[in-house]
């Protein structure tokens, strides 16, 4: 199975340099990955990089705890779009989840879906290791209902990354409505081969190179 397009390559540690970060645009280029997802201060950097290619530049939002306000993440996402953002993978606010303040964690999903309307493809990190599977199912649905283009099991930030369970789960739950992305401790072929077969539409990973060459 050719991976190369399921692949948003992805540096997203705290300590990544501007060597670091282009190594990855590099990478990308050669592979043809799906995007490059990096922190919002990199947006710029990366998509001058990306120019005159087809591979996305991906920002993260409200990363990686999603916990500022909906005003926040609405203005992060307007800025790395301006910055050359085609995908912004926005963190839900999980306390307001557990807290079943459901209007409030969609209206937050609908404060970035709508800046990045016609601009950008929002997807949704739920954090799923921190939620139930009754928790997971309620944010798919309502990231669906805020309009968002993907959901995404994980920030890979927290107690645990993507599994092949929640993919299923996920797919199951958006149905045709939304795709999933699968992220957070994919860092070998099989693995990644695994989720799309479950459901994943695109894999956040920095071992891309690895998977292309199936090692």
């Amino acid at each position: 199975m050719n991976l190369s397009k399921y692949i948003d390559h992805t540096i997203l540690k705290p300590n990544a340099s501007e060597d670091d970060v282009k190594k990855i645009c590099d990478e990308a280029k050669k592979y043809n990955f799906a995007s490059v997802c990096v922190n919002p201060s990199y947006v710029k950097y990366v998509s001058s990089l990306l120019k005159g290619t087809d591979i996305m530049t991906c920002a993260v939002i409200g990363f990686p705890l999603g916990a500022t306000p909906k005003e926040v993440k609405a203005y992060e996402a307007s800025n790395a779009i301006q910055n050359g953002a085609e995908e912004v993978d926005m963190v839900i606010n999980v306390g307001y989840l557990k807290s079943k303040k459901y209007n409030e964690v969609e209206e937050d999903i609908k404060a970035v879906v709508d800046t990045a309307k016609g601009k950008a493809h929002v997807k949704v990190i739920i954090e799923t290791c921190l939620l139930t599977d009754d928790e997971k199912v309620k944010a798919c649905e309502l990231s669906v209902a805020a309009g968002a283009d993907f959901v995404k099991t994980s920030t890979g930030f927290s107690t645990g990354g993507a599994t092949i369970e929640d993919v299923r789960l996920m797919k199951r739950t958006v149905g045709n409505k939304a795709k999933v992305k699968a992220s957070g401790g994919i860092r070998d072929y099989d693995k990644a081969v695994a989720m799309i077969e479950a459901g994943a539409d695109r894999i956040g990973t920095s071992s891309g190179v690895a998977f292309v060459n199936n090692k």
